[in-house]
């Protein structure tokens, strides 16, 4: 017969490491299995979204949400675009946000080397200056570049405004530069760009939410529903019915970029936001795509109101 070992530390050791082990399961019932890991499958390419960018040889973007259902519709909704002049909007509300409403009527004086190409309104002023009031009207409505950086100046700077959108819970928009420079949109620049899905939901925020008192956020959606550029007229409105509001802010810049960020109503309806960014290869592409912007908001609302 075998001589029995000697029940050794070493050994005691070993049987307890098995206890806790034992207590676990019970006999029969399989251990259970380890926690999955995170998903890295992409976002399923939407073919309709897909057929559009073919058809304009452009690249897409659509974030549009049904502010009631939640229901959404997302296309390269988190890939970034250069938001060029759809920032004036958030400017604006930045500047409202931090200010009482007497704030409107302060003059802001400038010098004829502030002025910029784009400044149709501000160019008429450099001898009187403009109130804080008329500077949101030319920024938003008539996107007049001087303008929105002059509210930017108010605010102290771009990375202000950055801040104010870390704020509103953005984590993706980020205000590097000042006009002319953001409309430079070079691929892969990500200074003063955003994503579809961020740079919609924080409009959301100020024009639908309570990121605004209610007397700022009438201020700025009115100046919103009355673009007094062609811009506004031939993307995301062009593609709705007549009778839905819209509140809207467009943006154009170099490599083909057209954007819209829109809010609008439809009749009867609970608002829906439409968010599109697009851009082309080629930094002097043509501006021949807007009907895309059109077709997508149009798609949009009909798959998000059926």
């Amino acid at each position: 017969m075998a001589a029995s070992r000697p029940f050794t530390r070493r050994t005691l050791l070993a049987v307890a490491a098995l206890i806790p082990l034992a207590a676990c399961t019970s006999p029969g019932t399989p251990a259970p299995p380890p926690s999955p890991l995170p998903s890295t499958t992409p976002p399923v390419p939407d073919e309709h979204l897909v057929a559009l960018e073919r058809k304009y040889d452009a690249r897409l973007g659509v974030f549009a949400l049904n502010t009631s259902t939640g229901a959404s519709l997302a296309h390269r909704a988190d890939e970034r675009f250069a938001f060029c002049s759809t920032f004036k909007g958030l400017a604006a509300a930045a500047v409202l946000h931090r200010n009482p409403m007497s704030h409107l009527d302060t003059l802001v004086r400038y010098a004829k080397q502030d002025l910029l190409k784009s400044g149709v309104v501000t160019s008429q002023h450099v001898a009187t200056g403009m109130t804080i009031r008329d500077l949101c009207d030319a920024a938003v409505r008539h996107s007049d570049g001087t303008a929105g950086n002059l509210l930017l100046r108010d605010l102290g700077g771009p990375q202000q405004l950055t801040e104010y959108l870390r704020g509103l819970g953005d984590t993706v928009t980020r205000m590097d530069r000042t006009e002319p420079a953001i409309v430079e949109a070079t691929p892969g620049d990500p200074r003063d760009t955003s994503t579809p899905r961020s740079l919609g939901t924080s409009y959301q925020k100020i024009v639908l939410g309570d990121a605004l008192t209610e007397d700022k956020r009438a201020f700025l959606r009115d100046l919103m529903e009355r673009p007094a550029t062609q811009a506004g007229a031939q993307r995301v409105r062009a593609g709705l019915p007549k009778d839905w509001r819209v509140a809207d802010k467009t943006g154009t810049g170099d490599y083909g970029t057209l954007n819209d960020i829109a809010l609008v109503w439809p009749p009867g309806k609970a608002p829906l936001l439409i968010a599109i960014m697009s851009s082309k290869a080629a930094k002097d592409a043509k501006y021949d795509h807007q009907p895309m912007l059109a077709e997508a908001a149009s798609y949009a609302a009909t798959t998000l109101t059926r």
